[in-house]
């Protein structure tokens, strides 16, 4: 399925050209001066992972050596897919092209989408960070919060998702378990276009990413246009499912569970949501890079993380930006790729099975 021996054939046959581009030779420190780096978004504008590109370009630029030039390229198609196939199939490493993947690119992988010709194990990771995510419904439904969404559990609600696959599978899912009448219409660009979907009526419940939420989702709660329900949560260090720190005064998914049926959820069902919730969200946001791109350069980068973590305006603009989440390199990133890309085997069965009874979405094996 993964066109993995031609692609390490391109990556190997470009590394020497990529190195030799900016003029390094072994153990020299890189100089990106007057390069331009490309960092590829696979999403539309205007969506968490849009807004997160955006966010960290302008300090990559600032701290990578030499201040290259760092222009955000959004490649959207097939829920993320078609960017990370074409930056698989195109990227060399020499540190002048690198991948912000999310979870919705991580899920078809996981779950082995016949789409996707991506392969993780062929990239290494520079930087990586959590996210959260916000429920929120219409006004117009006539409920305040979560303890009130019971009075309209039976009513169709629609929510404009981006595929069954992609990171959607958690909100989808979770309004199942919840007992809710939710109906997707598949086939949006991103989380954005669910947004703007959401904003002109044509559905009336919708969830954001943290990014996108703080940006563009509590104007819509001011104005009275939109309920908060609950966030997904985040995890302690013990692996337990707590109150996102972003958004602490939203009960998380499990106790919005209890409070709409009287009992914390339990089953495989709950147990393949957490797991893909754990995959998907504590490790959403991953910057990568080919794996042949020389330790020098990988090293450039992650200096450069930690060099922004100290900049007074990221220190300022960061959690209206992004929220809550550290962004972070070196061992602490690694284990995040980790998690993001190895879920249970039982977990991605039970899913499959759900998918095809559901949405009748058959992945072969």
């Amino acid at each position: 399925m993964k066109k993995i021996g031609r692609r390490k054939f391109l990556a190997s046959a470009s590394a020497g050209l990529g190195v030799l581009g900016l003029g390094l030779a072994r153990g020299e420190i890189p100089n990106f001066s007057g390069q331009v780096v490309e960092l590829m978004i696979p999403f539309k504008e205007g969506g968490g992972s849009d807004t997160w590109g955006r966010f960290n370009a302008t300090f990559f630029s600032r701290y990578l050596p030499g201040q290259p030039t760092v222009i955000v390229r959004n490649v959207p198609g097939g829920n993320s897919i078609a960017g990370s196939n074409r930056f698989a199939a195109r990227a060399r490493p020499n540190g002048l092209s690198v991948l912000g993947t999310s979870a919705s690119t991580q899920f078809p992988y996981l779950l082995q989408d016949p789409r996707v010709n991506y392969e993780y194990r062929d990239w290494q990771v520079l930087m990586a960070s959590g996210a959260g995510g916000v429920a929120y419904v219409s006004s117009n439904l006539g409920v305040a919060n979560i303890a009130e969404l019971g009075s309209v559990i039976d009513k169709e609600l629609l929510y404009g998702s981006q595929g069954p696959t992609s990171l959607d599978l958690v909100p989808v899912l979770g309004f199942k378990l919840l007992g809710l009448n939710v109906r997707p219409i598949f086939g949006m660009s991103g989380r954005g276009a669910g947004r703007l979907a959401f904003e002109r009526g044509e559905v009336n419940i919708d969830y954001q990413t943290t990014t996108a939420y703080l940006r563009n989702v509590v104007p819509l709660i001011d104005q009275g246009n939109a309920v908060p329900l609950f966030s997904w949560g985040a995890l302690n260090d013990s692996g337990e499912l707590i109150r996102d720190p972003t958004f602490p005064n939203l009960p998380h998914f499990a106790e919005a569970y209890e409070i709409l049926h009287g009992e914390k959820p339990s089953g495989l069902g709950w147990e393949s949501w957490f797991a893909f919730f754990t995959a998907g969200f504590p490790a959403m946001k991953l910057l990568v890079a080919p794996k042949e791109t020389p330790v020098e350069i990988v090293s450039a980068y992650q200096d450069a993380v930690i060099a922004m973590k100290r900049d007074p305006e990221y220190i300022a603009r960061k959690p209206a930006a992004l929220g809550t989440y550290e962004q972070v390199t070196g061992p602490a990133a690694q284990k995040l790729y980790e998690l993001a890309t190895d879920v249970p085997q039982q977990a991605r069965n039970w899913i499959r099975q759900w998918l095809r009874d559901e949405f009748q979405v058959n992945i072969e094996v």
